[in-house]
Parts: C-alpha cells; structure tokens; sequence
C-alpha cells in the first residue's frame, strides 16, 4: 500500500482523486489544496517554484509519501524538474491531452482550453508540435472557467452564459471535434459543458488526463488490488493552506471520498 498525495491550488486536483481512486483504491491518499496560494494559473514562473517548493517542503515534513501528483497543469509545466531533484519519493506531473485528442480528431482542427499560464509556456507549444503538427489548434486561455469549478465545489450558483461566452469559439467553429480539457478544475464541468454544446447543436468531444495519470499511478505502485473487506483501513485525508469556513465544501470532499480535513500551515 502506497502514501499518495495529490497537489493543487485549488479544487481542480479532484479530477484527478476521481480517476485514481477508482483506479486504485487500495492506496492511502492525501489531496493538497494550496488555497492559500489560489490561482496557480495567473502566476510567473518563479512565483510557482518558490511556492511549489515551499508547500511540498511543508508536506515531506509532516507526511511520508510515496508518490506525489501535481494535479495542475500550469505547475505541471514548470516544477516538475525542481520537485524531482529536491525530493526522493516519485513525482507525476499532469500534461494537456494534445497526443490524444490529435489521435482522435477526424477534422484535424482541436481546441486547447487552458488557463493563461498553460496557454503561454513554451512546453505546451512543444506537446502541440510533437504530437499535433498535423492538426489546426484554437487556444482559450481562461481564468473564469477556474473560478467557475470552484464555484461549483463549494455550492455556489453556476452562471451558465458564462459557459456560453468562453466557449464562443468552439460553438461557432464547427470544424473543432474535440476540445483538450487542460486544466485540472474543468474535468469538473464536463456536464456543464457538454449542455453548453447541446444547447448550441454542437457535437465536441471532451478529452482530459485523468485516466493517463490514473495509469502512470498503476506503473509505478503496481496492478491495482481491489479492497477485499469494504470497512478496510485507509487513510482518505484532505489538507488546505487557509482556513476554510465551507460546509459544503468538507461535503464535496466526502463525495470524493475524503473524510478529514486538516489544515496544512505553511
């Protein structure tokens, strides 16, 4: 049984929890929200590796873990190298779903929905011409969509023609089949945005890395072994870097799966 912790600013590291723990649920999980630090996604580089270090700093000091998932794409494409040198247990960064949603394109035209950050690294732009070169690629930077999965988690009213004016481009574009969820928070509103696409009788497919991630997990711990007695022991704790005064929020984390919520001070 291995200690797994999953790492983001915000929420949007659920996604992830949802995939890994259906995948593998045998395991022991901590989700790691920096809250604290919220966005990930509007930040500079250095601002990410200094503060990416500081709070997985604060987490090896208080947890010994065996793997740990930066559940962020923005983070993704800037910590990874300096997490994996400073630290000894296994470190998995999420990447945008470019080489699938290439793969699976019939008109070769794909949108990235991103934050700003993922939107303007040069990483993201070597993903697309390794695996997308062949394809057209319509990018969407967007910061709203974020605060909007948030929103969703902790209970709050969802304003839906704000679906409807970030993703204008995709509506009227009917030459894009799929669109690249990548950010870790959108996964979150899949329903919503698959309603966005019906209400404008708009067929897009939706592709995110939950199940590639959920299966890097499985190549490093191991073929997963199903829970034989259901009241088995494991640990399922949820830790923030602020204060949360939310209840709905500590009921979202128990829809995930997460009975304990502990504040992690950095």
């Amino acid at each position: 049984m291995a200690l797994v912790a999953i790492y983001d600013s915000g929420v949007g590291g659920l996604s992830i929890a949802h995939e890994v723990l259906r995948t593998s649920p045998e395991h022991d999980y901590i989700f790691l929200s920096d809250n604290q630090a919220f966005p990930y996604g509007t930040k500079e580089k250095q601002d990410l590796l200094d503060r990416s270090l500081a709070i997985i700093s604060r987490l090896d000091e208080n947890f010994c873990i065996d793997v740990l998932i930066v559940a962020c794409n923005t983070a993704s494409t800037v910590v990874l190298p300096m997490l994996r040198e400073r630290f000894d247990f296994d470190v998995i960064g999420v990447v945008p779903a470019i080489k699938p949603a290439a793969q699976l394109s019939k008109t070769k035209h794909i949108c990235l929905l991103a934050t700003p950050g993922t939107i303007e690294r040069s990483y993201t732009d070597e993903l697309i011409e390794r695996f997308a070169s062949n394809c057209k690629i319509t990018k969407i930077g967007s910061s709203e969509l974020v605060l909007i999965a948030e929103d969703k988690l902790y209970g709050r009213t969802l304003d839906q023609s704000q679906l409807d004016t970030i993703l204008e481009p995709v509506i009227e574009n009917t030459e894009i089949d799929v669109l690249v969820l990548a950010c870790t928070h959108f996964p979150l509103l899949r329903d919503e945005i698959e309603k966005c696409f019906l209400r404008n009788a708009r067929s897009v497919r939706l592709v995110d890395s939950g199940e590639a991630i959920a299966k890097r997990l499985v190549s490093i711990v191991g073929e997963s072994q199903q829970i034989a007695n259901a009241n088995a022991s494991v640990i399922r704790t949820a830790l923030v870097s602020a204060p949360i005064n939310q209840e709905r929020f500590t009921h979202t984390l128990a829809d995930y799966g997460f009975d304990e919520l502990q504040l992690l001070s950095v």
